[in-house]
């Protein structure tokens, strides 16, 4: 590997939160951390007509650079998102622009429409948010889902949305608020975990996770399940598509990633994280698949089918219950030269591309 990542500053501004459940008569709260549980970025710059990841290397690695975006968005436990103005100083990776606050519970994840004008984010509320983010206010709530929704996304075009939660169901979305369709037939018989949409017009698909250890494709012009991927011995965390649509990847609890082809409905090669996997994202323009996992974050070259690179934050405990950060939430810059991490401890980690020595 000519090159590696390497931990070019931090983001904080996300807090702590207070978990209260009752119990019989009482009330107990509990002071956790916020968790970083996703990241978006503006990639209206990035070109995504790239030659597919199914073919020759040596095109995709010569793909024009875009500009390097100014926007990172994140959302938290501790149920706001935050709109960040990136300085990449070392002493201040970059300092919160706006909060939006509106979610009464956590915020499990976000997206950023292509124009980078919108974001969408998905709650334990049981509802979704359209915010427009250059006032930071709310333009949209999509009520529906009957349980927690643990993911949300914007289709290429941003006309259509859909949505994952735990009542099982798959929702899509316009962007007025109106449910057009619930996926109920033939869908997960679990909690569905992530849900995605494949930015190639050529197969326009929707891709889902559940915990029922499938990874299912739907039809997006008739929501028909076009394939179930079979293979995962464990409950699925995460979906991502290779901004080509070529490649799916998922992975979860039995520490796998599976990389299934999306034109052909087939199972390619498994890569072994030997951990549980929270998070995963292609590199924009690098064949590389990052997995976030209970330990680390692992690097996986995709030409050579193997890990590369493995990136852990320096930790120093204070105190007996202090625990190492978990990163739980990925998302590449445009240019695919800043890999931003989201941890357990509250904290951004902003890891750049550099050549090795």
């Amino acid at each position: 590997m000519a090159e590696q990542l390497i931990l070019k500053g931090t983001l904080e501004g996300h807090v702590n939160f207070f978990w209260r459940f009752s119990q019989w008569l009482t009330v107990d709260a509990y002071l956790q951390n916020g968790w970083v549980t996703s990241l978006a970025t503006s990639m209206e710059k990035y070109d995504y007509h790239l030659p597919t990841l199914l073919l020759p290397l040596p095109s995709l690695r010569n793909a024009p650079s875009p500009a390097i975006p100014n926007m990172l968005l994140s959302a938290s436990r501790d149920k706001t998102l935050i709109i960040w103005n990136l300085t990449r100083d070392e002493s201040q990776y970059g300092y919160p622009k706006r909060s939006l606050k509106g979610h009464s519970h956590i915020v499990s994840d976000c997206v950023i429409s292509s124009d980078g004008a919108y974001a969408l984010s998905a709650s334990w509320d049981k509802t979704l948010r359209l915010w427009e983010l250059a006032t930071g206010t709310t333009t949209r709530r999509f009520v529906g889902h009957t349980n927690d929704v643990l993911s949300v996304s914007f289709s290429a075009d941003n006309r259509q949305i859909v949505s994952g939660s735990r009542d099982r169901t798959i929702k899509l979305w316009n962007t007025l608020g109106d449910c057009k369709y619930t996926i109920s037939e033939k869908g997960h018989s679990e909690w569905v975990s992530c849900v995605r949409f494949s930015p190639n017009p050529q197969n326009p698909v929707i891709v889902s996770s559940g915990w029922d250890k499938l990874v299912k494709v739907w039809e997006l012009s008739t929501c028909k399940l076009q394939t179930d991927h079979i293979g995962h011995t464990g409950y699925i965390n995460t979906v991502t598509i290779s901004p080509d649509g070529s490649l799916c990847a998922s992975g979860g609890k039995d520490g796998t990633t599976m990389l299934w082809d999306l034109n052909e409905s087939k199972h390619l090669y498994s890569l072994n994280a030997n951990d549980e996997i929270h998070a995963l994202v292609f590199s924009p323009n690098r064949y590389w698949l990052c997995a976030a996992t209970a330990s680390s974050i692992i690097i996986f070259d995709l030409e050579k089918k193997s890990k590369v690179d493995e990136l852990k934050p320096e930790f120093t405990a204070v105190g007996k219950k202090s625990r190492e950060p978990e990163c739980v939430s990925l998302a590449w810059s445009a240019d695919g030269q800043t890999l931003f991490a989201g941890y357990t401890d509250n904290i951004i980690r902003a890891w750049g591309v550099m050549s090795r020595a």
